[in-house]
């Protein structure tokens, strides 16, 4: 089957529907927690001090309230596209956060206004490749952005398990670390620094894996998955192949992958920026997470 880049991206309508009925998002979020929390360490070692954040992708607006604590001189702008996300952010935001509808690869925002840009797990629900064009775009000369986002090894149990049942995709593409990179430079963002770590969850069983993917609105949305309900027996196929481990327990992959880059200025080492004539992903990372259902 040949797969196309247009058809293992996340559609994003309907991944906005996904998060809008996402259920229990704070209860299942540990991934994004442990993002936020060492993104939070890294922008410590920048000694800012920013008048604007934006918080990218809020989600509830744990990061939000985070950012407003660490920068109580800044305003806080907590933006998400799910209406859900963004009444769940209003409830609790602090007096310094403000909470704005809008879509990551078209900001509301004026040129050059954001000292620091937080973008912690909306990478994989979006083109990056535009995502950091609009990041080049908003941030000031020499501001920060700080992001974390999934890798291509993320979910491979699922990936390979369900291989075993159809070739239709059923988990999202994911770009690489070194890609990631290229594209941040190639969008005007100067001296990326990206690393990864693999992270191992374990569950008690595939009903456990499918309900978290669910409250955190990881379902598959990609333009070419199947586009009728999977059937009993077609399941009970894809839980076969998905083996537990020693221990009877589930063991899947989260390959986290946290980058930081600058903006474009000339206060800072800046490579020549190109315009990207294409993206494309290698055919071994199509059908990988974010999210599988």
């Amino acid at each position: 089957m040949t797969l196309r880049l247009e058809d293992a991206l996340p559609d994003k309508r309907a991944a906005r529907r996904a998060f809008d009925r996402a259920r229990g998002f704070d209860s299942a979020s540990f991934i994004h927690d442990e993002a936020r929390n060492r993104m939070l360490e890294r922008v410590a070692l920048l000694r800012a001090e920013p008048k604007l954040v934006l918080d990218l992708g809020c989600a509830t607006g744990r990061g939000a309230n985070a950012l407003a604590a660490r920068y109580p001189g800044a305003r806080i702008v907590a933006l998400d596209s799910s209406r859900a996300m963004l009444r769940a952010a209003a409830a609790t935001a602090a007096s310094s956060v403000v909470v704005v509808g809008g879509d990551a690869e078209r900001l509301p925002l004026q040129p050059h206004c954001v000292d620091l840009l937080f973008a912690n797990l909306v990478l994989p629900w979006c083109r990056p490749d535009v995502v950091f064009g609009e990041v080049a775009r908003v941030l000031t000369a020499g501001g920060a952005v700080s992001f974390a986002t999934l890798g291509p090894d993320s979910l491979k149990e699922v990936r390979e398990a369900f291989a075993g049942v159809d070739d239709r995709i059923h988990v999202h593409a994911a770009f690489d670390m070194h890609d990631l990179g290229d594209l941040a430079v190639r969008a005007g963002l100067a001296e990326p620094v990206l690393d990864v770590d693999r992270l191992n969850v374990t569950y008690a069983d595939v009903a456990a894996l499918a309900r978290d993917l669910r409250a955190v609105g990881g379902v598959n949305v990609a333009p070419g998955r199947r586009r009728v309900l999977t059937g009993r027996g077609r399941w009970q196929s894809f839980e076969r192949y998905l083996t537990p481990k020693a221990g009877g327990r589930l063991s899947v992959t989260v390959e986290l992958i946290l980058g930081q880059a600058f903006g474009p200025g000339p206060t800072r080492r800046r490579r020549p920026a190109e315009a990207p004539s294409e993206v494309t992903i290698p055919v071994g990372s199509i059908g990988r997470p974010p999210g599988s259902t």
